[in-house]
């Protein structure tokens, strides 16, 4: 009797004992899934972190592209324009065959002999249909601008980009450049178009440059032609 009773009781005593080791098992492997998944959360948060990280520097890496293009262009527009560096004091512009041979020279060397550094435009500069090269970086480089009209100045397409350019120049300047124009032997409701004299001659060069480059000179000579500067007859 005694020995049923011992097997019954280590029967029953072994059995729970199996049975909290299933439960801890059980546990341990409910805790591995917790932390697997816990696990697995963190790999796609971070996974989502990186793909953010990875969109944000592809944002500042265009941004930074955009920016190096803007710099670039606006060096270019800088170089082009240079509205404020002077490198010569004073910028001729003439029609050759009116003027070179008299008033031209002598006001160059007089403005030289007063310590004046001066371009004189030169035919051999104009090369094609615009201005450009050394003449373009005088233009740019130059403190004060004289456009000297004259009977045939608006017969020159290069007369008219100079004094368009001039007017450019200076407007983007802030008062630091200057244009004095000079009328030879010309009243200025000439250069302002109230007359026929230029008018006739910028009309011819319609075909070769469009409309659109003719109201840019007319609407510059216009303007010249309203400043303050000196009004000279030849004389016989």
């Amino acid at each position: 009797m005694m020995d049923k009773k011992r097997n019954f009781g280590w029967g029953q005593l072994t059995k729970p004992k199996r049975r909290r080791g299933s439960e801890s098992t059980s546990r341990t492997n409910d805790a591995s899934g917790e932390e697997t998944e816990a696990l697995r959360r963190d790999s796609e948060s971070t996974s989502r972190l990186e793909d953010v990280h990875r969109e944000e520097n592809e944002v500042l890496r265009r941004d930074a592209e955009s920016t190096s293009r803007t710099d670039d262009l606006s060096g270019e527009e800088d170089e082009a324009f240079n509205t404020w560096g002077t490198e010569y004091d004073v910028f001729l512009s003439f029609r050759g065959p009116d003027t070179r041979n008299n008033f031209t020279d002598c006001l160059y060397r007089r403005l030289r002999l007063a310590g004046f550094h001066v371009f004189l435009d030169n035919e051999e500069l104009r090369v094609g249909k615009q201005i450009g090269g050394e003449l373009l970086k005088a233009l740019n480089k130059s403190r004060f601008y004289i456009p000297i009209f004259s009977q045939n100045y608006a017969a020159s397409p290069w007369c008219l980009q100079e004094v368009a350019h001039m007017e450019k120049c200076t407007s983007k300047s802030n008062g630091k450049k200057e244009i004095l124009p000079i009328f030879y032997d010309v009243d200025p409701d000439d250069v302002k178009l109230k007359t026929e004299l230029h008018k006739n001659a910028i009309a011819k060069h319609e075909e070769k440059f469009g409309p659109d480059e003719l109201k840019r000179w007319e609407a510059a000579l216009v303007k010249v032609a309203r400043l303050k500067g000196w009004d000279l007859k030849r004389k016989g």
